[in-house]
Formats: C-alpha cells, structure tokens, sequence
C-alpha cells in the first residue's frame, strides 16, 4: 500500500514536466534500445554462422592431403589420401558413421541447345549425402556398382535442372560432359545459397572412378580428400583421433614423423566461430552500453535540478511529518521510474531495429538469409539493467534531497 502511494506520487510529480521528462528518458531509451539490437544481430550471425555448418552435414570430419617427405625434404602438397583410405574409416574407425572420397573436376555440362558451367562438379562415393546430410528429391543415388563400373550416371541440383531443363523432368536425360554422356538418375533437394552468397544447388555430382577414368583418364586411386560423418557430436574427437591414428599407419608414419594429412571438424570450426561472434557481440554491446550510462548520468543531473527546484516542496513535506527516509524513497521512485520507462520503450525499439536490420541485410545481400533472431534473456537484462541505472545514479540526488534541514528548505525561495 506505501509503495503504491509512492509510486503515485513519483508519477505525479513526473507529470508536472513532460516534455523534460522525456528528454531525460531519451538517453536511456538510446542505450537499451542499442544494447538490445546489437545482441539480437549477434544472436543472428551465430545462428547463421550455425545453420551453415549444419548445411555442411551431420558432424563432419574433412580430411585434406597434406605434404610428403622424400629424402629428408619436406615437398609441397601431394595427394597423399586415396579411396581405400575412406573404406578402411568405415570399417575400422567405430566413430565414424560413413566416408567418402572427393575428387574435385570440372567443365561444362550441355543438354540440347543448352549448357551450363556448374560450380562445383565432384566425384564421390556412395556414402556422399550420408555425411552432407542431403536427401534426394528426385530419382535416386549412385550404387556401389556403378563406381566399380565407373558408370556414366550422375545426379544434379535444382540449380541444374533450372538452367537446362526448366520444367521438364531430368530423370533418365542425356547430358554430356567433356563430350561424355551421362545419364541424370537423381535431383538434389534444394539448399540455397551458403554464408558467402555462393549458390550450393549448383552441383553434379558423379561417381568417382567415372570422374578418374572417364574425364581424368587418369589409373590413379588418388583422391582431392576424404568428407566422414562421425556417430554423433559426442565422437567428434574421438573420431578425428581414430582417423589419425589409422590413416598414420596405412601411409607408414612413425611417431615422430609429421601426417601426411590434415583432419578437420565442422564442431572446431563452429567453436573457433562462436567465440568469434560472441567476443564480437559483447564488444558492441559494451560500446552499446556507453550511451546507457550516459542516458544514467543525464537522469542524475535532471534529479539533481529537481531536488533544487523542489526544496520548498520537500521543506513543507518534512515539516508535516515525512521522514528522511520518505524523502528519500520519493526521489529515488522517481529516477527508477524514468530509467524503467526508457528500459521498456528501448527494448521496443531494439527488438524493432533488430529485426528491420535483418530484413534489410537480406534484401541487400544474394547470401544465406540471416535468421530474425530477437533475444529475450537480452532484453530481460536490459530491463533490469535499466532499473539499477535509476538506483545507481538517483541514489545521491535522493539522499541530498533526504538530509536538507526543513527550517532551511521553507526558507528557500
């Protein structure tokens, strides 16, 4: 009920000035409204950075050919990893759910009158969209026969079939490449653009051996390197030493002797970019938070000239009966009142810039779309915050208003 009476009160003498009121809510506005913003678009670049790896597959492993030793020289980048290496990660790694090797080519792919140039234009091997995690939409996938025949099948995405079938079905249709013909069995599901813009529907994807033999011509059993799936995120380490260890005995390296291989993890990477975007997040959020306590120290000063303008006010207050104590939680009601008030309307506006920001870095930009993330726990803290910044910076107006000698507080003029 006191507390009601004072906040009443608070409100009422708030009211006598409106437009200085809001001036000095201004400040606070500002700053929570920065804080909340610049968190909600840090959320948003780490989701995005997230579902892109995500894209990349279910927790993937890449293994890339690193440099050889030959007569005490260290040589440049050799392809050191080959197919067999990827079967034996199957069969002997217990973390490792499914492998492929890649070879990497390229060249143009025409269909009638049509042709395209692909982006990306991998040989792989039957376990490919186990490990990226990308279902067919269309037909089906290569078999393992079909690499052990080096078949002239492939399989496509959406991009693909846009540029060269428009609205007929690929499924069964010639295409040729390098003036091979291959026949379409299957069509990627869609998956948009990745981070950087580039466009990942824009595959063929073909066995291999087919690629080695058939637009190569090469009899090597080399590969460009090696993508896995480990069983779950749990394994990840578990999985990468296995393959360590392994590949280290079936290319022959001692203990001391440097891989001739290279593995990497989708979770490294996404744990290298979390602390990258969050180290980012709070970075702005602190810069952000500068003008909250600016918006505080302005609370401070208009408290501080209310106090002076009031002393008559407080003297009569006093001599009427109010404590020391009254004097001092109206004051205090007050500057809490203002701060909260520019802590709600901040974090309206926040949540507002942040999601017309997201809207306009999408409209702007052929990449992945950001996700519109608004951060609740964020603008909670914000709040909160909000209201600490009345108590911290009304303290010292409130406690002067407190101790004025009332005798000397009626005399004022």
């Amino acid at each position: 009920m006191y507390l009601t009476r004072t906040i009443r009160i608070a409100v009422r003498a708030l009211s006598r000035n409106k437009l200085r009121g809001g001036l000095t809510v201004l400040g606070v506005v500002i700053g929570i409204a920065a804080v909340t913003t610049m968190v909600s678009i840090g959320q948003s670049a780490g989701a995005l950075v997230q579902s892109q790896l995500e894209g990349l597959g279910t927790n993937v492993l890449v293994v890339f050919p690193g440099s050889a030793r030959s007569g005490g020289a260290r040589q440049a980048l050799v392809t050191t990893l080959t197919a067999e290496d990827a079967e034996a990660m199957m069969e002997e790694c217990p973390a490792i759910l499914a492998a492929s090797p890649l070879v990497v080519t390229a060249g143009q792919v025409i269909y009638g009158n049509n042709n395209w140039s692909p982006r990306d234009m991998f040989g792989v091997g039957s376990e490919y969209l186990t490990v990226r995690n990308w279902p067919i939409r269309h037909g089906g996938f290569f078999t393992e026969r079909d690499i052990a025949s080096a078949a002239k099948v492939c399989v496509i995405g959406q991009t693909i079939v846009a540029k060269l079938f428009q609205t007929s079905n690929p499924i069964g249709e010639t295409i040729r490449i390098k003036n091979t013909p291959f026949r379409v069995i299957g069509v990627l599901e869609k998956k948009g653009a990745n981070l950087v813009g580039d466009d990942q529907d824009n595959i063929v994807l073909l066995p291999y051996t087919t690629v080695q033999k058939r637009l190569q011509g090469s009899t090597f059993r080399n590969v460009n390197a090696i993508i896995a799936s480990a069983r779950s995120m749990k394994q990840m380490d578990e999985a990468a030493e296995q393959v360590r260890q392994l590949l280290a005995e079936r290319h022959r390296i001692g203990p001391d002797e440097p891989l001739d291989f290279e593995v990497s993890t989708t979770a490294e990477i996404s744990a290298i970019l979390g602390i990258v975007t969050g180290t980012i997040t709070l970075l702005l959020a602190a810069i952000a938070g500068i003008s909250l306590i600016v918006g505080g120290v302005g609370i401070m000063n208009i408290m501080l000239v209310s106090v002076t303008e009031r002393t008559r006010e407080i003297g009569i207050r006093m001599a009427a009966g109010a404590r020391a104590r009254d004097i001092l939680r109206q004051f205090l009601m007050e500057s809490v009142l203002l701060s909260t008030a520019g802590g709600v309307i901040g974090v309206a506006f926040g949540i507002g810039a942040s999601v017309g920001i997201t809207m306009l870095i999408n409209s702007i930009t052929s990449g992945a779309q950001w996700p519109i993330a608004v951060s609740l726990p964020a603008a909670l803290i914000a709040l909160v915050f909000a209201a600490a910044v009345g108590v911290f910076f009304g303290y010292y107006p409130a406690r002067r208003a407190s101790r004025l000698d009332p005798i000397e507080a009626l005399r004022y003029e």
